[in-house]
C-alpha cells in the first residue's frame, strides 16, 4: 500500500514548477480515492516529507481522526488552537479524548489574552464581518501558522470532509501550501460513515451533539442546527462558515 508512487520525490516536488505539481497530484489525487482513509493515512505517513503533524478543533466527530492518525503514529503532535471561549463541554471533551487516546497535544492560543483583547477591541463576533475576519485571524490563523513553525510542520493532516460546507467541495486529498503538504484523507466520507466508524471503535460524538449542536467553535457564535437551517449557518452568527485557519494558510 505505501508503495503507491514511491517513484515520485515528493520533497523536491515542493519546489517544482506549479504546472508540474498540479499534474503529479491529480494522477497521486485519483490514485487515493480508491483508498480507505486507513490506507490513505498509511500511504501519507510513509511517503509524505517532514514532521506530520494533525490539526484538531475537537468538534462533533473529532475522534474519527484523532483514532485514525494515532493508530498509525502514536505520539503524532495534535495541535489545538484555543480561543479561551469554547465551550465548557468542549474543554472536557479535550482532556477525555486525550486521556483516552494518548493524544501528544499542542495548544497554542493568541500572545493577547481573552480578556485583554475584549478590553482592547471590545466584542469582535458583534462587529460584522470585519470584527470576525480579526478575531479569526488572532485567535486561529496566526496561532495555527505559529504552530506548524514552531513544530516544524512538513504535513499537515486534517479532518475537513467535503458534506461540512460548500467551501469545502472540490478540496483533494492532496495538496501543495506554501512550503507544505495538506493532507485530507477523510474529505470524501459521508455522516453515515463517519456513525460507523465512530461505532465500530466505540468512540464518542461530542457530548453537545445530543443538544442539537452538528457543528462547535466559540461560545459566542456558534448555534445549534434549527428548522431551515444548514450546517454553515450555525457559526459565526450565520455570515460565514470558515475562520480561515484552513484557507488563509
Amino acid at each position: 500500500m505505501t508503495k503507491l508512487f514511491d517513484d515520485i520525490d515528493f520533497v523536491a516536488l515542493l519546489s517544482a514548477p506549479e504546472s508540474d505539481q498540479h499534474a503529479i497530484l491529480a494522477k497521486v489525487n485519483k490514485a487515493l480515492a480508491e483508498l480507505t482513509p486507513q490506507e490513505r493515512v498509511q500511504w501519507a505517513l510513509a511517503n509524505l516529507p517532514g514532521t506530520h503533524g494533525l490539526s484538531s478543533s475537537f468538534g462533533i466527530q473529532s475522534a474519527l481522526m484523532l483514532h485514525l492518525l494515532t493508530q498509525e503514529q502514536a505520539d503524532i503532535p495534535v495541535i489545538l488552537t484555543d480561543t479561551g471561549h469554547l465551550f465548557p463541554e468542549t474543554y472536557q471533551f479535550i482532556d477525555k479524548l486525550t486521556n483516552r487516546l494518548s493524544l501528544n497535544l499542542k495548544v497554542y492560543q493568541s500572545e493577547l489574552s481573552p480578556a485583554w483583547q475584549q478590553a482592547r477591541y471590545g466584542k469582535e463576533w458583534e462587529q460584522g464581518l470585519d470584527g470576525l475576519d480579526a478575531y479569526n485571524k488572532r485567535n486561529k490563523v496566526e496561532p495555527m501558522q505559529r504552530a506548524l513553525e514552531d513544530l516544524e510542520i512538513g504535513t499537515w493532516f486534517s479532518g475537513l470532509r467535503s458534506q461540512q460546507a460548500s467551501s469545502r467541495e472540490g478540496l483533494p486529498f492532496v495538496e501543495i501550501r506554501g512550503t507544505r503538504y495538506k493532507f485530507l484523507p477523510i474529505i470524501d466520507l459521508h455522516n453515515k460513515q463517519v456513525h460507523e466508524y465512530l461505532t465500530q471503535f466505540d468512540l464518542p460524538y461530542h457530548p453537545l451533539w445530543e443538544e442539537g449542536y452538528v457543528s462547535l467553535g466559540d461560545v459566542h457564535s456558534t448555534r445549534k442546527l434549527e428548522a431551515g437551517m444548514t450546517e454553515e449557518e450555525t457559526r459565526f452568527n450565520g455570515l460565514k462558515r470558515e475562520c480561515g485557519l484552513h484557507f488563509e494558510i
